[in-house]
C-alpha cells in the first residue's frame, strides 16, 4: 500500500521552506490516500514539488513534523541510529557530558522527542504520536551509542507526563522503561553535587539548559551577599556558595523544591552561609525592600510567565514587576542575572521589559553579557520554538 500525499495549499509551508520541520493544519490543501495518525506520510508542495517525509496527526495544530527533506529517504532504524550518532557526536564536541540533553527533538531533526543523560539514567519525554511509536528504538539506539564510549546507561524512565499530549490525542504517561531502578540520582555539574529525582522532579527532573549560565554567575559572588529568586532545587544558589559567597537566600514557593535544595547544600557542605526559604518571589521582594535589605548580587530564574502568545500581555507585567523590585534590591554598583525560559517572550519583548523596569526604577544597566541556553539545547535556525532562554547579566548602578 503506497503512502498517503499531504499537499500544501498554494503560498503556504513558509516556515518549512525556510528550514522549518512543522506543517500546520490550516496550510494543507488535501491529503490524499489512507493514514492512521502517527503514520508517515509523503509531503509535496501544492505543484506536486517533494518537501520530504514526515509523520502525521490530524488531531494536532501541527499536523505534519518532517522527519527528512528528502522524500526517497525511509524513516527507520537506520535513519534513526544516524541522527541518534549525529546528536551524541555534536555534543561530545560542545559539552560535558557527564549530564546533558542528549536528543533535543527537532534541533537533532527527531522532532517531538527530549532525552535528558544524568550521569548513567536517562529520562524520556515525548510529545508527538508519530515519533512515540519509535521512543523504545531510539532508547536502545542511545544505549548501544554510549556503549561504544564505554558508557553504560542503568536505567530509563519516562516523564510523558505532560499536558500537550492530550493535543496530541494521547495519554500521559510516566514510569520505567524497562527494569526498575532507584530514582533518586546523583549528579555533578560546574562543581557542584545534586540529587536529581527524575521520578518526581520538575519536567525530566533538573534543568540542564542552565550550566553554563550557572557557571557564568560564579565569578560574581566570592564575598558576596546573594539572593536567588525562583530557586527551584538550588541550582544558582549553590554555584554562588561554592564560588565563595560570604551568604546565599535562595527562595522558591514549593516546599519540596526548598527541601531538596536544603539536602544539595548539606551534599555539597555549604549548609552554613547556603540557605533556602518557601516564600512567593513576588509577596517576598517589596517585604525585603521595606526593610531596607540590600544584595551584592540577585539572581531571577522564574518558570514560563507564558506558554502562548495570548498571555504575552500578562507576562510582560510579570517580568517588568520583578525585575523593578530586584533592581531595587541590588546596592549600587551590584548585579543582576535576569532571564526568560518562554520563547513567546523573545529576546526584543525581554530586552525592552527589562529596560521599562530600569527605567521606572531610575536605575541604569551595565550589561555583563548576555547568554542563551548550554549548547546540548542547541538552537535550529527556522525552529523558533528551539530558541527559549534569554538570560542577562547586568551590573545596576544608581541614576547618576
Amino acid at each position: 500500500m503506497g503512502m498517503a500525499v499531504v499537499t500544501l495549499k498554494k503560498g503556504e509551508g513558509r516556515l518549512l521552506k525556510s528550514g522549518g520541520m512543522w506543517i500546520f493544519d490550516n496550510e494543507i490543501d488535501t491529503v490524499m490516500g489512507n493514514f492512521e495518525n502517527g503514520d508517515i506520510v509523503l509531503v509535496h508542495d501544492f505543484d506536486g514539488y517533494p518537501m520530504g517525509r514526515g509523520f502525521i496527526n490530524t488531531n494536532s495544530k501541527i499536523t505534519v513534523r518532517l522527519m527528512t527533506r528528502d522524500e526517497n529517504v525511509d524513516i527507520n532504524e537506520e535513519l534513526l541510529e544516524k541522527r541518534v550518532r549525529d546528536a551524541w557526536e555534536y555534543r561530545k564536541k560542545v559539552v560535558d557530558t557527564g549530564c546533558c540533553r542528549l536528543i533535543f527533538a527537532e534541533a537533532d531533526f527527531l522532532p517531538g522527542i527530549v532525552v535528558d543523560k544524568f550521569s548513567d539514567v536517562l529520562v524520556v519525554q515525548s510529545l508527538a504520536l508519530g515519533i512515540d511509536r519509535f521512543k523504545e528504538t531510539i532508547v536502545e539506539l542511545l544505549r548501544k551509542v554510549l556503549a561504544e564510549d564505554g558508557i553504560t546507561i542503568r536505567g530509563v524512565y519516562e516523564r510523558s507526563d505532560v499536558k500537550v499530549r492530550k493535543q496530541e490525542g494521547m495519554e500521559m504517561v510516566k514510569g520505567f522503561i524497562g527494569p526498575e531502578f532507584p530514582t533518586l540520582v546523583q549528579i555533578e555539574e560546574n562543581g557542584v553535587k545534586y540529587e536529581v529525582d527524575v521520578k518526581d522532579g520538575q519536567k525530566t527532573g533538573f534543568f540542564l539548559d542552565q550550566k553554563y549560565n550557572r557557571l557564568a554567575i560564579q565569578k560574581l559572588c566570592k564575598n558576596a551577599k546573594v539572593l536567588d529568586c525562583f530557586t527551584h532545587t538550588g541550582s544558582f544558589a549553590l554555584n554562588a556558595g561554592i564560588a565563595g559567597a560570604a551568604s546565599v537566600t535562595g527562595v522558591d514557593a514549593s516546599q519540596l523544591a526548598v527541601d531538596q535544595a536544603t539536602a544539595n547544600a548539606t551534599l555539597n557542605g555549604l549548609s552554613d552561609n547556603v540557605k533556602f526559604i518557601c516564600e512567593d518571589v513576588f509577596e517576598l521582594l517589596p517585604e525585603l525592600e521595606e526593610k531596607g535589605e540590600k544584595f551584592d548580587v540577585v539572581i531571577l530564574d522564574p518558570p514560563a510567565f507564558t506558554k502562548s502568545r495570548n498571555s504575552i500581555k500578562n507576562a510582560v507585567k510579570g517580568y517588568r514587576e520583578i525585575n523593578l523590585r530586584a533592581m531595587k534590591l541590588v546596592k549600587d554598583g551590584g548585579f543582576l542575572a535576569t532571564c526568560s525560559c518562554s520563547h513567546f517572550m523573545d529576546y526584543e519583548l525581554f530586552t525592552k521589559t527589562i529596560g521599562q523596569a530600569a527605567k521606572s526604577v531610575h536605575k541604569r544597566l551595565r550589561q555583563v553579557e548576555y547568554r542563551t541556553q548550554a549548547p546540548d539545547h542547541p538552537i535550529l535556525w527556522a525552529a523558533d520554538e528551539s530558541y527559549y532562554l534569554k538570560f542577562y547579566i547586568f551590573q545596576v548602578c544608581n541614576d547618576r
